[in-house]
């Protein structure tokens, strides 16, 4: 029996998108943490993590190392608690074209196993994707409070699968999927297939500087994505 595919999404920009809710929920989480909210307008989130987001905007702004660390789990308690108040109801997050079909016709297989690879704290992103449904459609996830370096994160969700399933998982058997060239350095660094899709903030020829196996425009066209996935 051939061992089950991985396949591993990221969430803003390649599942929904929460149309600026994280930056606006940390940016609040920020200030009331730390007394300041420091450069996070001019921060380029895109690919990056949640704990690697706070360590970066909190150092240019001049707090001492240790005493972000010290201060992270409130500051995250804060952000989601105002991502909450945030997303509401849901009305904020659109699922972005074909993913809903695309994950349940990925989920229904007995020969795949999906999880998330994302920047987001778990917290985040539960949050995020609660109104959308999805949710129970991801077995594992790894997480932007996993690690601030996304490059250690497949490992985490290897790690994850196998206390799971009961079976090792090879880097080999993962397929990342992400909206930036930061997921497609993430996949091409532990030797996992590298799928781009360009429904965040990059074009579709910034993502195919970066030589995904695989590249989308989106996931509109549900049963060629699928094929594409399964077979390409």
């Amino acid at each position: 029996m051939q061992p089950p595919r991985v396949f591993l999404f990221d969430v803003d920009g390649t599942l929904v998108t929460a149309r600026g809710a994280g930056r606006r929920a940390l940016g609040r989480a920020l200030a009331e943490t730390f007394g300041t909210a420091g450069p996070i307008e001019t921060y380029d989130f895109r690919g990056r993590t949640d704990l690697q987001i706070v360590l970066d905007v909190m150092l240019a702004a001049g707090v001492p190392e240790p005493e972000i660390r010290r201060r992270i789990p409130d500051c995250f308690a804060r952000y989601v608690a105002a991502l909450e108040q945030a997303v509401g109801d849901g009305g904020g997050v659109q699922v972005m074209p074909g993913v809903k079909e695309l994950v349940q016709g990925l989920g229904e297989r007995a020969d795949a196993i999906l999880g998330l690879l994302t920047g987001n704290i778990e917290a985040g992103a539960r949050v995020k994707l609660a109104p959308t449904g999805l949710l129970p459609y991801f077995r594992v996830g790894a997480y932007g409070s996993d690690a601030a370096d996304r490059g250690r994160l497949p490992a985490v969700a290897a790690a994850r699968i196998e206390r799971l399933t009961g079976q090792p998982v090879r880097f080999e058997q993962m397929i990342i999927i992400g909206d930036t060239p930061l997921d497609v350095a993430c996949a091409r660094a532990c030797g996992a297939m590298a799928v781009a899709v360009a429904t965040g903030q990059h074009a579709v020829d910034e993502l195919a500087a970066c030589r995904p196996d695989l590249i989308f425009p989106d996931f509109s066209d549900v049963a060629a994505a699928l094929e594409r996935l399964l077979h390409g």
